[in-house]
């Protein structure tokens, strides 16, 4: 019998797009799954009760046929810049949430987390080609710049009224890498929203208006008026976008950890943690991750966009040659002191901030900050995170904690009662956790 689950047998569909919810649903289910009637009711079921908010979650994207839900956690005690916070985090990974509670509420008798603002500067840039000689260009330049700045006024005056807008353009030569080749970049202010629309948009004039300068300059030959537009975009990387987190202490106030490790051995151990990632990318790469654990869970919470922020991080980690850590400790003069220096480009207005319930809560949760105050709050939490997983694995050890939190889900995976829950919660609250003693420790209950 021919097997109808043979990828060679899975139908093509043309307007897709164009059926219903359910329509969609019930092509999906019917051509890729083998229970089509018990599939089809899960997906409905993660359906939002109410029909218009439902509307606004399909909204967001293409070919919406469910919702996939993700935890949404808090972490309290949070004392930043003097200010207490509880803190929104959306993040499946057990023990991020527990770590960053752990974290704030460790430094919250220690002074809290200090933040500042760096800078809050954007980019755009138009790439193209123009066949002349670049330093001809460079002298229409001022001329050109004008003409882009006054016809891109319809786009960027409600910016302005803000106190936003555009900061700066420069004309940039890339003809000893690839021949023909420049770019104008652009320099944005776009206050409390992150900017991505209105920052393509002005790019987008701006290659309509270069383009016409150089059709209508009399001043050029027709050799000198062919200018390409290759393309107008802004860029994720925003490096003046900046902003820094830290905390400190005198070392005698940090106490005393678990197997009798004293606060002078904590702290040169957790410098020395951080000075490693410094010098080799392959822990550099796991130390990051763990301070964007804590970052893409606000990130995620607040409406702003996780995956621009995570390249931005990345890039900005390798400025110097090499990928580095993103934090950094010194351990001098009896001080102890750990910060992180990060470009985080944000938004508190517009986009999914605006729309989505969830989101408008978080922001709500955090007493509605304007960007600048969302960056110093995202900064802390990821400076916490990184903060509580060092501690962890210079004196227990990651693994500890981790599985412990991740007990829960081996459970009930195992399809675990709540009677075993409670009685593998209590033996396993000093042992190691992992899932085939979890497994063992269930079959010998069940047995018993």
């Amino acid at each position: 019998m021919e097997n109808p689950f043979n990828m060679e047998n899975r139908k093509t569909i043309s307007g897709f797009s164009k059926l219903s919810k359910r329509g969609k649903i019930k092509w999906i289910v019917e051509n890729f799954f083998r229970d089509p009637e018990l599939v089809m009711k899960d997906l409905i079921s993660y359906w939002h009760h109410d029909e218009e908010q439902q509307r606004i979650l399909d909204g967001f994207s293409e070919n919406t046929i469910s919702n996939y839900h993700m935890p949404f956690g808090v972490a309290p005690n949070f004392v930043i810049d003097g200010e207490t916070y509880c803190i929104p985090m959306v993040i499946e990974e057990s023990s991020v949430v527990a770590a960053a509670s752990s974290a704030g509420k460790f430094w919250m008798s220690r002074g809290g987390f200090n933040t500042q603002v760096l800078g809050t500067t954007k980019i755009g840039q138009v790439h193209f080609k123009w066949t002349g000689i670049p330093a001809r260009l460079y002298y229409f330049f001022p001329e050109i710049q004008k003409k882009l700045r006054t016809e891109a006024l319809s786009v960027t005056a409600n910016m302005v009224k803000r106190g936003g807008g555009i900061t700066g353009i420069e004309l940039l030569d890339f003809t000893d890498r690839e021949p023909d080749l420049f770019q104008i970049k652009v320099s944005f202010e776009t206050c409390n929203s992150m900017g991505a629309n209105f920052i393509n948009t002005v790019l987008e004039q701006f290659a309509s208006s270069l383009k016409q300068y150089f059709i209508t300059n009399d001043s050029l030959t027709d050799t000198e008026k062919d200018v390409k537009i290759i393309m107008s975009i802004l860029s994720n990387y925003t490096p003046e976008c900046l902003v820094r987190a830290e905390v400190q202490c005198p070392v005698g106030e940090l106490g005393n950890f678990s197997g009798g490790m004293d606060a002078w051995q904590f702290a040169e151990k957790f410098r020395m943690a951080v000075k490693i990632a410094h010098l080799d990318p392959y822990r550099a790469t796991t130390h990051n991750k763990g301070i964007f654990n804590g970052i893409d869970a606000v990130v995620l919470a607040t409406g702003n966009d996780f995956r621009a922020i995570e390249a931005c991080g990345h890039t900005y980690a390798s400025k110097n040659g090499a990928y580095q850590s993103l934090s950094h400790c010194t351990v001098e003069d009896d001080m102890f002191r750990f910060w992180l220096e990060i470009p985080l480009a944000v938004g508190t207005i517009g986009g999914l901030t605006s729309l989505h319930p969830i989101a408008k809560r978080s922001l709500e949760l955090l007493g509605n900050p304007g960007a600048e105050k969302l960056m110093r709050i995202i900064a802390a939490v990821g400076l916490a995170q990184n903060f509580a997983a060092l501690r962890s694995l210079v004196t227990t050890g990651i693994q500890q904690g981790h599985m412990r939190m991740h007990l829960l889900n081996v459970l009930n995976h195992l399809q675990a009662s709540e009677h075993e829950m409670k009685e593998a919660i209590h033996f396993f609250s000093n042992k190691v956790v992992s899932f085939s003693h979890v497994r063992e420790f269930l079959d010998k209950l069940r047995v018993g």
